[in-house]
């Protein structure tokens, strides 16, 4: 894991992602090829950076149970953070925001149960993604 910026320079749009997690990289990469101009920024939640920022906002460093996203201070988790990540995609995607009339108690139920078994269904690393050259500049810590 590494640390490219400083803990306090934040990206106006910023996804925490479970760094070690076959499903969670997956998403990753298929957000970058919906995000061509750039403006969604990752780190790991294992990161100095993502433990930092989850301490900050009240949330245990070690329960690595939720994708979180951090826009302009603003933080959002679990079925809000997708949400709010598919409305920055390119494209048709940004419409996945009419799940937003789900009630979030349910939405959250599913994103509970997907998130229970994703490494059992998925798989997971022994240690973080390392970006490849060409994905670094997407990365403010991994």
């Amino acid at each position: 894991m590494g640390a490219p910026d400083p803990v306090g320079t934040l990206p106006g749009f910023l996804v925490l992602f479970d760094g070690i997690c076959n499903l969670c990289n997956g998403a990753v990469l298929f957000i970058i090829k919906r995000d061509k101009t750039g403006k969604i920024v990752f780190a790991s939640l294992q990161s100095e950076l993502g433990r930092d920022q989850l301490v900050r906002n009240g949330l245990d460093p070690d329960a690595l149970h939720s994708m979180i996203v951090i826009e302009n201070g603003n933080l959002f988790q679990k079925s809000d953070a997708v949400l709010h990540i598919v409305g920055r995609m390119d494209g048709a995607w940004s419409w996945l925001r009419i799940f937003r009339i789900i009630p979030r108690f349910l939405r959250d139920a599913l994103y509970d149960q997907v998130a229970r078994s994703r490494y059992k269904i998925f798989g997971k690393k022994d240690a973080c993604m390392i970006p490849t050259p060409e994905l670094k500049k997407r990365f403010a810590a991994w």
